[in-house]
């Protein structure tokens, strides 16, 4: 094995903290070839899809691959923008503002960088901007607010496979869930508020999480009891009585049972019950992309209203809103405590003064200087 290290290293030095923010991904481009290869990428991880690897490849290169990637393809240039993906440009627009809040709440030198566990940036490339930064101490923080290993455990899977490259390991810390941070739910709770202030208040408030095959709740992945919890809290935050609300899940795949109730088919089912104002959120969204954007804005207002609903409004994710940057900047100062460019004492010239001397003595011990 050749261990990769930074080859700009000097004993002069200066270290930092480095911080990788990560998301699921989105292809290059709005088109099959691009969805095929990201799709690819995607469900060859083994946490994603838990089948024998050998029946699981023939059905992925054998069937989805050949059909899926031209219906993702046409579903994607609907929600595609000016600047690209959805997803990654509002990921960009996260990550300017994180950089802008810390730098006036530390002392010391970071170093954020976005990677997207599936696609570009990858998580590869950002460690490696980490590593070049010569980042001694890095947080990784997946934009995950519920845990479920097929999103936050893949994710750590890629930065431990990577790290296993390393010639010089940095001290790492993982951020695994955030679901009932109290910064969080008042975010959602602002946002929901925000949005009635101008919409007016319906007669359902949906809370649609991402779906997941039943068996790996029953395998024990604490995603659907993490997931009711934020609905409950910001429910409760809201004052919202028991029947004014409910959870549902979306984006269920292949013939096998997913967490229940679905979204599209409770959407239907409400409509003809007489249901006519529905609001939905999409808490487990940290930005809008292809699920809230396509899935939820378009084909699922299209079943209430098909179903006999009237009014339909999707409450935007999070994104770059400025109490989301802000819950984000205080995860992040939770969970680098003790390191040291988060210390009140930081001494720029105090560190400088240091590795000029460490420079000077690991000249002295190299070439035998007296």
């Amino acid at each position: 094995m050749n261990y990769k290290a930074n080859p700009e290293y000097k004993h002069d030095s200066p270290s930092c903290t480095g911080i990788l923010i990560t998301n699921l991904g989105t292809p290059d481009e709005p088109t099959a070839s691009s969805v095929r290869k990201y799709l690819s990428e995607f469900l060859s991880d083994p946490r994603v899809i838990e089948l024998p690897r050998y029946l699981w490849w023939l059905v992925l290169h054998g069937i989805i691959l050949r059909t899926r990637p031209s219906r993702s393809a046409k579903a994607y240039r609907k929600i595609w923008t000016e600047s690209g993906s959805p997803l990654l440009s509002i990921s960009k627009k996260q990550v300017l503002g994180l950089q802008k809040i810390l730098t006036k709440k530390i002392q010391g030198p970071i170093r954020i960088e976005l990677s997207m566990r599936y696609g570009n940036p990858s998580i590869k490339s950002g460690l490696k901007k980490l590593q070049e930064s010569n980042a001694n101490r890095i947080l990784i923080l997946p934009l995950y607010p519920q845990y479920s290993a097929a999103t936050t455990g893949s994710t750590f899977d890629a930065v431990t496979n990577e790290l296993k490259k390393w010639r010089w390991l940095p001290e790492i810390r993982m951020v695994n869930h955030y679901h009932d941070y109290p910064d969080y739910i008042d975010a959602l709770k602002n946002s929901i508020e925000e949005y009635w202030k101008h919409n007016g208040r319906p007669q359902k408030l949906i809370f649609s999480f991402h779906g997941l095959p039943k068996h790996y709740f029953l395998a024990g992945d604490p995603y659907h009891c993490e997931c009711h919890k934020t609905a409950r809290l910001v429910a409760e935050k809201l004052k919202l009585d028991q029947d004014q609300w409910l959870v549902t899940f979306q984006s269920r795949f292949g013939p096998r049972e997913w967490l229940k109730p679905y979204t599209d088919k409770t959407l239907i089912s409400l409509a003809e019950s007489g249901v006519k104002n529905i609001n939905i959120i999409c808490p487990g969204f940290s930005a809008d992309c292809l699920e809230t954007l396509e899935e939820i804005d378009i084909q699922n207002r299209e079943f209430f209203i098909k179903a006999g609903g009237e009014k339909f409004n999707y409450i935007p994710a999070l994104n770059d809103d400025g109490d989301h940057i802000e819950l984000l900047s205080n995860i992040i100062l939770k969970h680098t405590n003790g390191w040291p460019e988060f210390s009140k004492n930081w001494d720029q010239e105090k560190i400088e003064t240091e590795l000029s001397k460490s420079k000077e003595r690991a000249e002295k011990s190299i070439y035998n200087k007296n």
